[in-house]
């Protein structure tokens, strides 16, 4: 009886030992599975379990760079983070080569572009942060969608907005805050003018965060640089011609924005809040905005008005230009012939911006072609009316 004990008891040991040593080669299976640095001494019994990622197409940045070092990239890890998506029109500069690659620098550091776009998420270094890209962003094509798709830098760029809204009034903001701020627009200015991040950007409805800026009081430089890098950011959204975003800056009431902008601030601001017009009025859909109503179209001349006269005392031929532009743009619109024709500011037909038009023939050859159409077209009764009135 004893003997039969003793043999049981022998044969319990060595289950449990067997037990323990196939839990061990269970654990370190899993271990050699599951670490990216062991993807390579994997056994090839390991490799063959797990099912791998469908192959790499041709667009730039379409999955995220593998987390292996020296592995091969037919045996990814089961546990890897669904790869996101990145248009296909993308710039080839927004490849973002694997860890340890050559295009790394071979030793897995990352970019100094991604190392600043981290570094925004550290509140101690995030003011270095934006400072150092939004002095270097035209030199990085594809900083845009890096800073669209990284996880919380367009949340952290807002906060960045949102924090002088108590400055505004009243008006308390220092030179240093006010850079900040600016470096902080300038970066959303590089999103909303890239190709692939613009529709996003408007369709995120961000410039509604900004157009609190547009109605500062505040006439000191701090607060001009600020209107001047929110009249950036729209005039990005608006320098490539696009429907959609006319549509949602009509529907935002930007007009009126940029109206007022042009007859207060700077002559650089003034430049882009009509350049910012131009555009709109460039679009169909803005034309017919404006000329909807007789009292929009009175509006737009006003402030155009304004503009002349202010060009009489500081010219400026570059912001002349773009004005003149925004009368012959008018002019395809019936509706707003009878205004112009009534209301034209006569420094425009009486020669004295002669000598800034010496040298720019293409202003010289707008405004011959505004006073040709405007003094040699009749105008009919229905021109005068807008369609509320028909």
């Amino acid at each position: 009886m004893g003997k039969k004990s003793s043999k049981a008891n022998k044969g319990k040991a060595a289950a449990s030992k067997a037990a323990g040593t196939s839990r061990g080669n269970s654990t370190s299976s899993q271990a050699s599975a599951s670490s990216p640095l062991l993807h390579g001494a994997s056994s090839s019994s390991a490799s063959t379990s797990l099912s791998p990622l469908p192959a790499a197409t041709a667009s730039p940045a379409s999955a995220l760079p593998s987390a292996s070092v020296g592995a091969s990239s037919s045996s990814p890890s089961p546990s890897a983070p669904a790869p996101v998506p990145v248009p296909a029109s993308a710039s080839p500069a927004l490849q973002v080569p694997p860890a340890g690659s050559r295009a790394a620098g071979g030793d897995g550091r990352m970019s100094w572009v991604e190392k600043q776009i981290l570094d925004l998420l550290d509140c101690d270094r995030r003011e270095n942060a934006l400072a150092e890209l939004s002095m270097k962003r035209v030199a990085f094509q594809g900083l845009a969608p890096l800073l669209w798709f990284s996880f919380g830098t367009v949340a952290i760029l807002l906060q960045e907005v949102l924090s002088v809204y108590p400055l505004l009034s009243p008006p308390s903001l220092t030179p240093e805050q006010s850079n900040r701020v600016c470096n902080a627009l300038a970066l959303l200015q590089c999103v909303a003018a890239h190709p692939d991040t613009k529709i996003l950007f408007a369709q995120a409805r961000i410039p509604f965060y900004l157009y609190v800026f547009l109605g500062t009081i505040g006439e000191s430089r701090p607060f001009e640089y600020l209107r001047l890098a929110t009249l950036g950011v729209i005039g990005a959204l608006v320098k490539v011609p696009e429907t959609r975003v006319t549509i949602f800056l009509l529907s935002s009431e930007i007009m009126p924005l940029c109206l007022r902008a042009m007859e207060t601030g700077s002559a650089l601001s003034r430049t882009v809040a009509t350049f910012i017009v131009q555009r709109l009025l460039l679009d169909d859909v803005g034309l017919q905005y404006v000329c909807y109503l007789p009292e929009r179209v009175f509006a737009v001349n006003h402030a155009l008005g304004n503009v002349i006269a202010s060009l009489a005392e500081q010219t400026s031929t570059r912001l002349l230009k773009h004005v003149i532009r925004c009368y012959l743009r008018l002019l395809d619109d019936a509706r707003s012939i009878w205004v112009l024709r009534n209301f034209l500011p006569k420094r425009l037909t009486d020669g004295t911006f002669d000598h800034c038009l010496r040298e720019d023939q293409t202003a010289r050859m707008w405004l011959q072609q505004l006073l040709g159409n405007l003094l040699g077209r009749p105008v009919t009764e229905e021109d005068c009316l807008g369609d509320s009135a028909r």
